[in-house]
């Protein structure tokens, strides 16, 4: 396994650790920046609200749970997140409920971006640090076999359409952009993480 891999998971969070590490930083007003600002805070308080129905509602589609069920190999799956970030709220939890539908073939660990800036220095797209950042491992030889991420096909087509007719990202894509992700409910994320895997198998 690589040594910035390594590092990395040396300080990640199970899923419930990384959801109630977000509820104690919001307790204290603050988010998992490492730079604390008033927006990131109001950002992750949103995202918690948003992660607490997803948690309850998500749902794995039954073709899809049928496949993560029948994996050959096993895997190691690495997230780079931040509270703050809108794609990462909604798409955690689909990762989560992927990871349950696996027989124990899949583990997740999330690791905060700004902490591990080597690790991310790794998988940047389009040259930023674009996050949620799904980084996959073959657990039987440790080594990194595929990435995802950070939005998938449909929202990062509706984020290029907004910037190619208007030049900025501003808070009527965000808006638009939760939008898209409430009306897809995950399916999207779904089938193109089940492709990559089907690839690797």
């Amino acid at each position: 396994m690589k040594t910035f891999v390594a590092q990395a998971l040396f300080r990640s969070h199970s899923y419930p650790e990384y959801r109630k590490l977000m509820a104690d930083l919001l307790k204290e007003g603050k988010s998992t920046a490492v730079e604390q600002t008033q927006e990131r805070t109001h950002y992750s308080e949103l995202n918690e609200a948003r992660m607490h129905r997803l948690d309850k509602t998500i749902k794995i589609t039954e073709e899809n749970s049928a496949k993560l069920k029948t994996l050959n190999k096993s895997y190691l799956w690495i997230v780079l997140t931040e509270s703050w970030c809108g794609d990462a709220a909604q798409i955690l939890p689909i990762l989560n409920k992927m990871v349950l539908e696996a027989n124990q073939k899949i583990e997740l660990k999330l690791v905060l971006r700004d902490e591990n800036e080597d690790l991310m220095s790794h998988f940047l797209t389009n040259k930023t640090k674009a996050i949620p950042k799904l980084i996959v491992i073959d657990k039987a030889t440790g080594s990194v076999v595929g990435d995802w991420g950070p939005r998938p096909q449909g929202a990062i087509d509706l984020i290029e359409r907004y910037k190619e007719k208007f030049g900025v990202i501003d808070e009527t894509t965000k808006t638009e952009l939760q939008l898209w992700y409430l009306h897809d409910k995950g399916v999207s994320t779904q089938n193109e993480i089940i492709q990559l895997l089907q690839d690797l198998e």
